[in-house]
């Protein structure tokens, strides 16, 4: 299977924060690389001897086993006074890396997984909602999307209808813009960001911007890592494990419009690693 596409891409690759000289050992599309700091302290990425393209951003470190032929995409909201940026360490999922974007990006599934906090019965209809590829940008957004949540964020008090927006802006990335409680006229930022150890092996990393000036640190990673650790049940349980992108291989509903978008834009870029072409 040809992986050009994606190996020009950023991937995370760890917490800039828990880099040390004596570096780390992962993996990067099946490639051993070491993450660590050089002796002036910047981030270090090696793999087979070669050093590799690096940027540090949201409290990660990003690199690429090719050549980017972009920037890594922008969060504007991470340059936003007033906001908490947390960090909220790291989840390995024995599943496809595109497969768990994926699943970030399905609504129906809240009251049945993360029931009580992201969704209840009888609360399960998932209401029309606007999906589009983004030309100008190259990106799959999902908008006026709404939910109602029980606890829609540690900052939450009772149950609310919350208003969300979905953003891919690469093939193991997503960014979710949520109803902020405390702060209706701003958005809570939610991202996955997802490193591909291998086809069906990943480590996720996900990452927050909130405007939550009570609830500790602490809490919030908990919040965020409970939530996550509910999907990884049902992600490496799916079949096949490879996210299948032949139309007639997984027949969706209405409520899976992203989805369709999301896989018809991966097809578009023969972003193929970690996905299913034909029926087997």
């Amino acid at each position: 299977m040809t992986v050009q596409a994606m190996t020009d891409e950023w991937f995370p690759v760890g917490l800039f924060s828990q880099l040390d000289e004596a570096g780390r050992q992962t993996a990067l599309m099946g490639e051993p690389i070491t993450v660590g700091r050089d002796a002036e302290g910047n981030a270090r990425v090696i793999a087979g001897g070669r050093t590799l393209p690096v940027r540090v951003r949201y409290g990660h470190v990003w690199s690429s086993l090719g050549e980017p032929k972009k920037e890594l995409f922008p969060i504007p909201e991470a340059d936003q006074p007033g906001r908490r940026f947390v960090d909220v360490g790291v989840v390995r999922v024995r599943c496809s890396p595109l497969r768990a974007v994926e699943n970030f990006l399905d609504i129906a599934h809240f009251p049945f997984v993360h029931t009580d906090i992201l969704g209840a019965e009888p609360h399960t209809e998932v209401q029309n909602y606007k999906v589009e590829i983004r030309e100008d940008v190259d990106e799959v957004w999902a908008t006026q999307v709404k939910f109602y949540q029980p606890q829609a964020a540690k900052s939450a008090s009772g149950g609310i209808t919350t208003e969300y927006m979905y953003r891919v802006p690469a093939p193991t990335c997503s960014v979710l813009y949520k109803t902020c409680p405390p702060r209706p006229s701003e958005w809570d930022v939610i991202t996955l960001f997802v490193q591909p150890l291998a086809e069906d092996l990943c480590d996720v990393w996900p990452w927050m911007a909130l405007f939550d000036d009570t609830t500790s640190l602490t809490d919030l990673i908990h919040f965020q890592q409970t939530i996550f650790l509910q999907d990884r049940s049902i992600l490496e349980n799916q079949i096949p494990r490879l996210l299948p992108l032949d139309p007639g291989m997984e027949i969706p509903t209405r409520a899976d419009l992203t989805s369709v978008a999301y896989r018809r834009w991966l097809k578009r870029h023969n972003y193929t690693y970690g996905a299913q072409l034909v029926a087997q």
